[in-house]
């Protein structure tokens, strides 16, 4: 029998193209990248360090919003400015453990969801369709922000949770502070996504097309906690996250949505699967690509697979407001869980642009 985490620390050594570095201090400083490396206010480079190293969340609690049951994490003081931080697949609220001590300490009220078949998530009714469309994700986080009275929030994701945070950026405005997306604007533009790229940008999507199949989603169901284990190690490789790291958020893929979740999601962005016709009127806002105007902070990891070329200027055009860009040296797709100092800084910030 094949060792599961020999297995993905050997497909991990031969993705990694760099060894890893700290995790502090790695703001870009080209010309292109605005980056402050200024603490917040009562910060130090040494107490925010010792803020790291957390595993869990104090408080996780539950909420009735729209569809769901939605089980989330908060921390800070109830009556101060919220955060929602959104994480992304395969993930979980654990991405933001550091972060949200950080925000909380300087008076925010942090809260970080489970997304849709995740974690404690789940859904009000077994006869609910199991969409994962992208405009559903932007719903549940609207009616979350309304089942916990929040009538206007910052908002920071990776993944899928940037595209979440972007798409109630763009739509919502009047909800959305200021906004902290990792890999710029994420909005899926599902006639684009007809058009094949470079081989090299497909192998990197290699996932999406075993979901396509039956076979993968079997895959999926069977293999959940290895597959993620394997994606982790390829998108983040110079990231060496430890056994208990990677198990407190594979336990959230225990959700009995979570296949189907994942499934849906990838099928629908392919155009293989339907999405919910009560939501056609906003996926056809998002095929337009609106702008978003609010104050925003985009980060890339250089080292993440995903990352385009030209430190933001793939997407420069499409944020019309107060806007800075940063590129975080040798830290991968989870980029808050890999440099959480570097992106509880640029939340802070971008509330301040």
């Amino acid at each position: 029998m094949i060792n599961r985490r020999a297995f993905g620390k050997t497909v991990g050594a031969g993705v990694a193209a760099t060894a890893a570095a700290s995790l502090a201090g790695r703001l870009d400083s080209s010309p292109t990248a605005v980056a402050s490396t200024t603490p917040p206010p009562g910060k130090t480079a040494a107490t925010a360090g010792r803020a790291m190293g957390h595993t869990s969340f104090t408080s996780l609690k539950h909420v009735r919003a729209g569809e769901l049951r939605i089980g989330y994490a908060e921390t800070g003081p109830a009556n101060g400015p919220a955060v929602i931080l959104l994480h992304g697949w395969p993930y979980d609220i654990h991405s933001y453990v550091d972060v949200a001590p950080l925000l909380a300490a300087e008076g925010y009220r942090v809260v970080v969801p489970y997304l849709r078949g995740y974690g404690t998530t789940t859904f009000l009714s077994p006869k609910t369709f199991r969409n994962a469309q992208q405009a559903v994700f932007a719903l549940d986080v609207i009616a979350l922000m309304d089942a916990l009275r929040i009538e206007k929030a910052l908002l920071g994701g990776f993944d899928w949770g940037a595209r979440t945070a972007d798409i109630i950026a763009a739509l919502w405005p009047e909800r959305c502070k200021a906004l902290v997306s990792v890999t710029g604007y994420l909005v899926t533009d599902r006639e684009k996504n007809k058009q094949p790229l470079p081989p090299a940008a497909e192998w990197a999507w290699w996932y999406q097309y075993y979901f396509a199949t039956e076979r993968g989603e079997l895959g999926l169901a069977e293999h959940r906690h290895d597959f993620a284990e394997l994606i982790w190690r390829n998108v983040s490789p110079t990231w060496h996250f430890d056994d208990a790291t990677f198990d407190r958020t594979a336990a959230a893929f225990d959700n009995p949505d979570y296949v189907g979740i994942v499934i849906h999601n990838y099928r629908w962005r392919l155009g293989l699967a339907a999405g919910d016709p009560r939501h056609d009127g906003i996926e056809a806002k998002l095929a337009r690509g609106p702008a978003i105007a609010v104050p925003t902070i985009t980060v890339d990891g250089s080292s993440d697979p995903f990352t385009p070329a030209g430190d933001g200027a793939a997407y420069r055009a499409r944020f019309t407001g107060p806007y800075a860009h940063r590129t975080l040296k040798d830290t991968g797709h989870n980029v808050p869980q890999e440099a959480p100092e570097a992106f509880a800084q640029a939340v802070w910030d971008a509330d301040r642009l």
